[in-house]
């Protein structure tokens, strides 16, 4: 699938991320494909996973665009951070992979170009995980087919929010000539509403909808101590 014909399928569209963190009771990958589907069944028009056998799984399982990632650990650049981990992610199958696109060093000493051009020349797309205007010009200018708001918050320097970056995603759509996928603490309907007005192409929304033990403790953390 070209860019071109991706970017018409998911314009306007949701794309559900099904991933639970390390020691969750949902990080199973047979549960993870099972989010998948529902997340088919609700009308969701793409996937994103995270590590290549649970990638490789949900391919086979639906009938939509994957977007594969591979997390390897948690501090600094973590999400698929060497051409090695982006390749095994385009092997499972995934039609694009995402990747932290920011100014950080990467652990192979590789630049982001450097993953860009290796994805492309196996076939797949890149989506450019990024936390700030800069990051995000940067990644369009080494070839990323999309650039994501995902890590805005979440690297040292940018700002903390309780809800998305609209105003990067702002920022972003008015400088790059690629899609921006609204990403980050999407909580609402609304708020994803609000990220298409705001100039995004699409939105991925994942705890919101995939995580039970989030929205649990959220709950809990919301009621009066007895």
């Amino acid at each position: 699938m070209t860019a071109q014909d991706l970017a018409a399928t998911l314009r306007g569209r949701l794309i559900v991320s099904c991933q639970a963190p390390p020691g969750d009771p949902m990080r199973e990958t047979s549960t993870l494909v099972r989010l998948a589907l529902s997340a088919v069944a609700g009308g969701g028009s793409a996937i994103r996973a995270n590590e290549p056998e649970v990638v490789a799984a949900i391919v086979e399982a639906v009938d939509l665009p994957v977007i594969g990632l591979w997390k390897d650990g948690d501090t600094g650049v973590y999400i698929t951070p060497t051409v090695r981990h982006a390749l095994a992610v385009v092997a499972a199958g995934a039609a694009v992979v995402a990747a932290d696109a920011t100014d950080r060093p990467r652990p192979d000493g590789s630049a982001f170009a450097d993953l860009v051009g290796a994805v492309h020349a196996a076939g797949a797309l890149v989506m450019a995980d990024v936390s700030t205007l800069a990051e995000g010009i940067a990644a369009a200018g080494q070839g990323a087919d999309f650039v994501s708001t995902t890590l805005s918050g979440y690297v040292p320097g940018t700002p903390e929010q309780t809800g998305p970056d609209l105003d990067l995603v702002t920022s972003l759509s008015a400088a790059v000539s690629v899609p921006v996928v609204a990403e980050g603490r999407i909580n609402t309907p609304e708020e994803a509403a609000e990220a298409l007005a705001r100039g995004a192409h699409s939105v991925v929304v994942g705890t919101a909808i995939t995580a039970p033990t989030a929205l649990t403790s959220r709950f809990v953390a919301g009621l009066p101590r007895p």
